[in-house]
């Protein structure tokens, strides 16, 4: 059973983890509102909750390994590992490439299952799953708690999101809040927003 959308948002509005504004999304895409996770997931019960959802819709699929992207789907991905019984690693970027580092790393044949906090244009995700196609491993699937796309994004395996939300996103030369003079924030691992 998937959570209600509306319980969903309140969640984040309760939590302050939506937030309005004008943003420079990891993407570099420009939006008014903004997925802060980390604040929703500070909370254990609204982690379980969440990692909940994705665990359920993947229980059957044998998942071996978790692996998510750093820093956004740390906290996720080893609550979902946890309660897969799975082993949990996570990527990181270095030179602008996100790679396996910290001695992490994947095994031919095992079956992973990719998670994200958040997802847009899906940038991060396709680079862990590349790193998973190139370690010969299995992709059991992509899961995630935001799909900012509204279902647009499509990955080669079966993906499961707890909300589908279509925020609109601008490229910064198309970006009316700009052209408005708003100031922008870059929030995220990746900003200046705290």
């Amino acid at each position: 059973m998937n959570l209600p959308r509306d319980q969903v948002l309140d969640i984040f509005r309760e939590t302050k983890a939506l937030l309005e504004g004008h943003f420079q999304l990891t993407s570099g895409l420009h939006s008014s509102q903004y997925f802060q996770c980390a604040r929703v997931l500070q909370y254990p019960k609204f982690l379980h909750l969440f990692a909940g959802e994705i665990a359920r819709h993947f229980e059957y699929a044998d998942v071996e390994a978790v692996i998510s992207p750093a820093i956004g789907g740390i906290v996720v991905g080893t609550e979902v590992g946890r309660m897969l019984g799975a082993r949990t690693l996570f990527s990181e970027r270095k030179d602008g490439k996100m790679e396996l580092r910290r001695g992490f790393e994947l095994h031919s044949g095992e079956r992973v299952l990719v998670v994200e906090d958040v997802v847009t244009t899906g940038g991060s995700v396709f680079e862990v799953v590349e790193i998973t196609k190139q370690a010969n491993a299995r992709l059991a699937g992509v899961g995630y708690i935001v799909d900012r796309s509204n279902g647009k994004i499509k990955f080669d395996s079966k993906h499961f999101s707890v909300l589908q939300m279509d925020v609109i996103a601008y490229r910064p030369e198309e970006c009316p809040l700009c052209g408005e003079g708003i100031p922008v924030v870059k929030p995220g691992s990746r900003g200046n927003f705290s």
